[in-house]
C-alpha cells in the first residue's frame, strides 16, 4: 500500500505537470496495486485540479498549463470509470453543459466541463448548437456558453424554457463565454456567470453548498 500511496503521489505530480502518459500509468499500477477509484480522485485528482486551477488564478500558470492538466485528469479518469460504475455518491453533482444554439465555439467550454469533471462532478457535455430541449437533462446545475453576441441571446430563451417545463426552480444556472457578463447573466435570469475555468468550478460547489 505504501507503494501504491507513492505512485498516487506521482499521479497528482503528472495531473499538475500535465503529463498525460505518466498520469495513466501510474492510474493503472495504482488500480493493479489495489487503491479506490474513489480513494484516487479524491485525495490525488481532485486536489491536482484544484492546485491548477489555484495557480491559474494567481497568474503562476495560463490556460495551456489547465489544458495539459485537464488533458492527464481525462486520461486517467477514463481507467477509473468503468470501475465507479453502480457506486452511490460517486460525484459531488450533475452538471449539463453545452455551447448554445448557433454557436460552433467549444474550447472554453470544453476546458471548463474538464476542469469540472477533475474536481469531482458528474459532467455531461453537450457539445456545440445545443438547444434548449437538449439542454433540459436532468442536473443540478446547467452550464451554457456562447462567444458570439449573435447567440448569447439563446440562453434567455434556455432559461424561459426552464420556466415553462417547471424545471427552472430545481436546477441551477451558469452562464459564460467572451461576450457574457455578470450584468448580462443577472438581466436573464442567471443564477451565475463565471469568467475562467476555476471560477465557475469554485461557484458550483458553491451554488450546489459542495465546498
Amino acid at each position: 500500500m505504501i507503494k501504491a500511496m507513492n505512485n498516487l503521489n506521482e499521479l497528482y505530480e503528472a495531473i499538475l505537470a500535465g503529463k498525460l502518459e505518466q498520469a495513466v500509468s501510474v492510474t493503472r499500477e495504482a488500480v493493479a496495486g489495489g487503491a479506490a477509484p474513489q480513494e484516487i480522485i479524491n485525495e490525488y485528482m481532485i486536489k491536482a485540479m484544484e492546485a491548477i486551477g489555484a495557480r491559474f488564478e494567481s497568474g503562476q500558470v495560463f490556460v495551456p498549463n489547465l489544458l495539459m492538466s485537464a488533458r492527464a485528469m481525462r486520461g486517467a479518469l477514463d481507467i477509473l470509470k468503468p470501475l465507479m460504475q453502480g457506486q452511490v455518491n460517486s460525484y459531488i453533482g450533475r452538471i449539463v453543459i453545452g455551447t448554445v444554439k448557433g454557436d460552433l465555439h467549444d474550447i472554453g467550454k470544453n476546458l471548463v466541463a474538464s476542469m469540472f469533471e477533475g474536481c469531482g462532478f458528474e459532467v455531461i457535455n453537450l457539445g456545440v448548437d445545443v438547444s434548449s430541449d437538449k439542454l433540459e437533462n436532468k442536473a443540478d446545475i446547467i452550464c451554457m456558453s456562447a462567444l458570439l453576441t449573435t447567440t448569447m441571446n439563446y440562453m434567455k430563451e434556455v432559461i424561459d424554457a426552464l420556466e415553462t417545463s417547471g424545471l427552472r426552480g430545481k436546477v441551477k444556472v451558469m452562464v459564460g463565454g467572451a461576450p457574457v457578463s455578470d450584468a448580462f447573466a443577472k438581466s436573464i435570469g442567471a443564477d451565475a456567470y463565471t469568467s475562467n475555468a476555476n471560477a465557475a468550478v469554485i461557484m458550483a460547489k458553491k451554488l450546489i453548498n459542495a465546498c
